[in-house]
């Protein structure tokens, strides 16, 4: 039996439609450092990030505090667009996406929601997850049984808290922080 930490990643540089991998801004540092102020509490005994650089940046404090190292895993990354959509387009198609469930999406989401979630079931030491926004609402939906893309809108480096059982099923413990979230 253990703990999955999610940590949604600090504020971003750059929105989701400019850069195709910002890493943090001034604040997004600042919200890094007090959520691993709170998570070395925790005592986890690994660190995984996506390999986007917000998420990486964010677990940076974290790392440097624990003296540990980051494992870099894609199975946690950001949701992607569809092929032929645009950098520009992005924002747009993914306030729809959030609108609809993973089984109006179709199997390339389904395939990323499970893949995720597969993954976390293999964690079999307390954990620390750097990821992101839908990718965390993804991992509750599966665990309540709700197929909506959208369930909670989580806050950056909000810390959503799921508990793994020796069998590898999840099930949630603790929401991480809401917030309006902008998708930009």
């Amino acid at each position: 039996m253990n703990k999955l930490y999610l940590v949604r990643h600090g504020r971003a540089a750059a929105g989701w439609d400019v850069d195709p991998n910002p890493g943090l801004d001034e604040l997004g540092r600042a919200q890094a450092e007090q959520a691993s102020l709170t998570l070395s509490k925790y005592a986890p005994a690994q660190l995984v990030s996506s390999p986007l650089l917000r998420c990486q940046e964010t677990a940076a404090p974290l790392a440097a505090l624990l003296k540990a190292s980051i494992a870099i895993e894609q199975r946690v990354a950001e949701i992607l667009s569809p092929e032929g959509v645009e950098l520009k387009d992005r924002v747009t198609w993914l306030r729809a996406a959030m609108t609809q469930t993973w089984t109006e999406l179709g199997q390339r989401y389904i395939s990323y929601r499970d893949d995720m979630v597969a993954f976390l079931s293999t964690c079999t030491v307390d954990t620390v997850v750097f990821s992101h926004f839908i990718a965390i609402n993804a991992v509750v939906g599966s665990i309540l049984g709700d197929d909506r893309v959208l369930i909670r809108s989580f806050d950056n480096c909000s810390i959503t808290t799921i508990h793994r059982s020796d069998d590898g099923r999840l099930s949630l413990v603790d929401y991480g922080a809401e917030a309006d979230t902008l998708i930009r």
